[in-house]
């Protein structure tokens, strides 16, 4: 079958990789793609979070199903437009989006499902968010839509707090709710389940590494590495939560008549008081979805499908032996202002050595490969155990080479 991709990140570029890996594909298409993915995918450039140019592109190369990767076009209605048209897509529709797309309605979902989740409270007025943001403190600011990862705070003093609130009063233009949450203590993790609406199966759990420097220290990122799956995390456990989070959700978006179908990532933190979830997210995140690709040992294009068809039949997924590691490196003065257009070397050498190397932010400039964005690549490795993933990933993050390159040295450290 003809699949059309969405997206151009590293999350991109590894789905690419596994859904080549499909004996059901014929023919895979990207929009927009990447260098890395054009050695896979025919890419095409367009808006991809303009529903009516992606069901043009779709009817025109006559896809049987389109796969999106990032979340506004999901947000926008991209699987809304192709679904009225017949088109298979593998994500949800803009009203189950709204998982992700609004934080407020992801509270009211989970309130409703009973799903346990930090206390909230909601203001659409900044002095009011202002002066109960001073009173509690220590708190965590979140905008309600989309912000690229730059949407929450994490505040730890009444001065931190207020300049919180108005720092994100502004980027939203003061045209949207904040959220004032309470500070939740533990360590956190992410868990994600492909979706048909109905059914779930669990991807390994993995974790994420946000803050740009080891140690975790620096400004947050949208992620420095991964690592799957977690030893300090059982079997019985990793079901336990999937039963915890799941049904409940998916049974309030159905009883709504917004099925979710797609990808269901729940961030969790596990507190001394047991788990709660931070947020929802309605695709794969990045770089989680490079280790999970990397574990999973199934045919990833027959689970999209079966899932934009609602017949999922697995409870549980199949995963290799052993753990996968990604480590990413980004660019000079990421994340504040990411210098762009040095020259990348070593990728084949890494390549090479085992690793799977994954492009974010690179262009192909008349035949050399230039950083063009933040976060650059994904360094990834899969073998029979933690360490030796973690020592494949950096041995093949060694042979690669940009002006500026920076990346953190301690990825699947948290295990230990």
């Amino acid at each position: 079958m003809d699949i059309l991709l969405l997206g151009s990140g590293a999350r991109e570029h590894a789905l690419a990789w596994k859904l080549s890996q499909s004996p059901l594909l014929k023919k895979l298409y990207a929009a927009n793609g990447n260098p890395g993915m054009a050695r896979l995918a025919h890419c095409f450039e367009i808006p991809e979070a303009h529903p009516q140019e992606v069901l043009g592109l779709a009817k025109r190369l006559k896809v049987q199903l389109v796969v999106i990767g990032p979340e506004a076009p999901l947000v926008a209605g991209v699987a809304d437009v192709l679904q009225q048209e017949g088109i298979a897509v593998f994500g949800p529709s803009a009203e189950a989006a709204q998982l992700e797309g609004s934080k407020h309605f992801a509270k009211q979902c989970m309130q409703k499902a009973g799903v346990p989740t930090a206390s909230f409270e909601v203001f659409e007025q900044v002095e009011l968010a202002v002066a109960r943001a001073r009173s509690w403190g220590s708190v965590v600011v979140k905008m309600d839509g989309l912000a690229q990862g730059k949407g929450v705070v994490v505040a730890r003093t009444s001065q931190e707090a207020e300049a919180a609130v108005r720092m994100l009063w502004a980027l939203g233009g003061g045209k949207q709710r904040l959220l004032l949450e309470e500070v939740l203590e533990g360590w956190e993790m992410s868990l994600m389940a492909i979706c048909d609406g109905e059914r779930f199966a669990l991807l390994p759990a993995s974790q994420d590494h946000k803050r740009l420097l080891d140690g975790d220290k620096g400004p947050n990122t949208g992620g420095m590495g991964a690592y799957s799956p977690l030893p300090q995390l059982s079997e019985s456990m990793l079901e336990e939560l999937g039963r915890l989070i799941f049904p409940p959700v998916l049974n309030v978006l159905k009883e709504r008549g917004t099925p979710f179908k797609g990808v269901l990532y729940a961030g969790l933190m596990m507190t001394p008081q047991g788990p709660r979830v931070l947020e929802f997210n309605c695709r794969l995140g990045d770089p989680e979805a490079q280790v999970l690709l990397l574990q999973l040992n199934e045919d990833f294009l027959a689970l999209a499908l079966a899932c934009a068809q609602g017949e999922l039949r697995q409870a549980r997924l199949k995963s290799k032996p052993g753990a996968s590691v990604a480590v990413v490196a980004c660019a000079e003065g990421y994340p504040a202002d990411p210098r762009k257009g040095a020259e990348i070397f070593g990728i084949a050498q890494a390549e090479a050595l085992g690793a799977q190397v994954f492009l974010a932010g690179a262009k192909n400039d008349f035949g050399r490969l230039r950083v063009s964005g933040g976060r650059v690549l994904s360094v990834c490795a899969q073998a029979s155990s933690l360490p030796k993933a973690q020592e494949m990933a950096y041995a093949a993050m060694e042979k690669i080479r940009f002006e500026g390159q920076h990346f953190r040295n301690d990825i699947g450290a948290k295990a230990f």
